[in-house]
């Protein structure tokens, strides 16, 4: 669906505030000499629809270009179909397109400005800091940390001015080549299906792009196994995800808009695609909160199964 676009992959240390276009890092493939602990939690999440209400472009992109949100998604599904496109690239390119045609000049500093307007659900600012310390409380004994990661389809530019940028460990999403034409060029378009690359960056630790992650790794040598996955999405777009991480032992919870219609979470819990389904408040106490908290007291119990196991090994 275009209306679920939105983009690439950023990295800063929680924290920090630093983004990786201003202090590269490089991540490579773990050491086949090393041995993972495995007690590291990845919380992985969709932005628009899911941390966001709303496409992260209709804040301050589309209203600057004095553009109907509904009718540039319309207008993007109909070009993409009459061009046989890829709907992504092509609500990319008539972004700029449009901003070209009505005489407006925005590059990166003006798509990071914008994401200071972007609108977080409920306690989504808190959120990041509490997940931490609850597993610190629950499992900081056995050593088991947690990371948040960013998959999303969103582009990054806008992500980086957000107020929760620094809390991810890594931002994957879409993004602008902006000195290769005289319109921005797509340098980066994650798919429904191609969010699961990095889902698989995550779990063997190879976060630089500039890797390839297609070589076998064994399962014992990567560092952040499937079933210590939590996967937050809001619809079909993040169907491949959900089933990738299930598959896997992994786990997936669906959110929703808390005044509009769960029937779409219902339909991916009874598919098997979620363990639960919540409204997207993110405050603590929620039933959101809740069932993480009750996903995150599985996945600690059995790094400590694994862990007994292996001081008898």
């Amino acid at each position: 669906m275009v209306e679920r676009a939105g983009g690439r992959g950023t990295k800063v240390r929680a924290g920090d505030g630093t983004s990786a276009h201003a202090r590269p890092r490089s991540q490579g493939a773990v050491s086949k000499t090393a041995s993972p602990d495995k007690k590291t939690i990845a919380l992985v999440y969709d932005f628009d629809g899911t941390l966001s209400p709303r496409p992260m472009q209709e804040y301050a992109f589309l209203p600057k270009l004095g553009i109907e949100p509904k009718e540039f998604w319309a207008e993007c599904t109909r070009v993409s179909k009459a061009e046989r496109a890829d709907a992504l690239i092509t609500y990319m390119h008539l972004l700029y397109k449009k901003a070209k045609e009505k005489g407006v000049r925005i590059d990166r500093a003006d798509l990071v400005a914008q994401g200071k307007k972007v609108e977080l659900y409920p306690g989504v600012e808190a959120w990041f800091d509490q997940m931490h310390a609850y597993v610190k409380k629950r499992g900081a004994e056995a050593g088991i940390t947690v990371k948040h990661y960013l998959v999303s389809s969103g582009l990054t530019e806008i992500i980086e001015g957000t107020k929760i940028f620094p809390h991810f460990a890594n931002v994957f999403a879409s993004e602008y080549w902006f000195d290769a034409y005289d319109l921005p060029f797509p340098k980066r378009v994650i798919s429904d299906t191609g969010k699961t690359q990095f889902l698989f960056r995550i779990n063997k630790g190879i976060e630089d792009l500039g890797l390839s992650i297609n070589a076998h790794m064994p399962e014992d040598e990567r560092p952040i196994p499937f079933s210590n996955f939590i996967y937050f999405g809001d619809g079909d777009t993040d169907v491949p995800s959900m089933a990738l991480l299930k598959k896997n032992g992994g786990h997936a919870i669906a959110v929703h808009d808390p005044g509009e219609s769960e029937a779409k979470c219902v339909e991916l819990f009874k598919a098997g695609r979620c363990d639960f389904y919540a409204g997207a408040d993110y405050r603590k106490g929620s039933d959101l909160f809740k069932r993480t908290c009750l996903l995150l007291d599985r996945i600690i119990a059995d790094v400590r199964v694994r862990e007994e196991a292996r001081g008898l090994g």
